[in-house]
C-alpha cells in the first residue's frame, strides 16, 4: 500500500495563528496511510512577477505541490478577502499548473470568513484545483474555538475530520495506483 502525500498550507504567516493550530490538529487526525506535511513558508516566496525563470523558493514550493497527491489549505480572511501571501503563492501556480486537477480542500478559519472563503473557491476554479464534495469548511469565530494552541470545539473537530475524509477519498478515486 503506497502512502498518500498531502501538503497542508497555512494562509497565515504568523507561527501561532489559528490556521497553524488547525493544520497541526489535522496532521494528528490523518489516517496512518497519509503523510501530511505542513508548508509554512509562503511568506518567503517573492512577489509574483510572471518571470519565465522561476526563483528558487518558487521552484521548491512547486516541487512540493507536484509531489503531493492532494493539498489542504487553511486560511484566515483578511479585509474580506484572501491573505496577500497566500494569493501570491497561488498566483505562482497559474502558469505552471501544479494545482491543475489536483484534489484540494479548503478550511477558512476566521472571525467571519465568508467573503474570503468564497474568494478562495473562485481562485480554485481559476487554477482548476478540484475541491471534492465535503472538501471545504467555513469556521467562523475561530478564536472562540481555539484555546492554548488546541481546538476546544468538538463540532469543529468533527467537521475538520469530514474534510480530511473527503480529501482522502477524492485522492483515492483519482489515483487507482493508491490502495483503497
Amino acid at each position: 500500500m503506497s502512502q498518500l502525500k498531502i501538503l497542508g498550507i497555512s494562509g497565515s504567516i504568523r507561527d501561532k495563528s489559528s490556521t497553524h493550530v488547525v493544520l497541526h490538529e489535522i496532521q494528528k487526525m490523518m489516517p496512518a496511510e497519509v503523510s501530511f506535511e505542513i508548508f509554512d513558508h509562503i511568506g518567503k516566496l517573492p512577489h509574483f512577477d510572471g518571470a519565465e525563470v522561476l526563483p528558487t523558493p518558487v521552484q521548491e514550493f512547486n516541487e512540493k505541490l507536484r509531489a503531493a497527491d492532494g493539498v489542504l489549505i487553511c486560511t484566515p480572511e483578511y479585509a474580506f478577502g484572501v491573505p496577500g501571501s497566500l494569493k501570491n503563492a497561488l498566483d505562482w501556480t497559474v502558469g505552471t499548473g501544479e494545482l491543475d486537477n489536483k484534489p484540494t480542500a479548503l478550511i477558512t478559519a476566521s472571525l467571519s470568513g465568508e467573503k474570503g472563503h468564497e474568494a478562495m473557491l473562485h481562485i480554485f476554479k481559476a487554477i482548476n484545483a478540484q475541491v471534492p464534495e465535503g472538501g471545504s469548511l467555513l469556521v467562523s469565530f475561530i478564536r472562540a474555538k481555539v484555546k492554548d494552541g488546541k481546538i476546544v470545539d468538538e463540532k469543529m473537530k468533527e467537521d475538520m475530520l469530514g474534510v480530511c475524509h473527503a480529501l482522502v477519498k477524492s485522492i483515492k478515486a483519482k489515483s487507482p495506483a493508491i490502495s483503497h
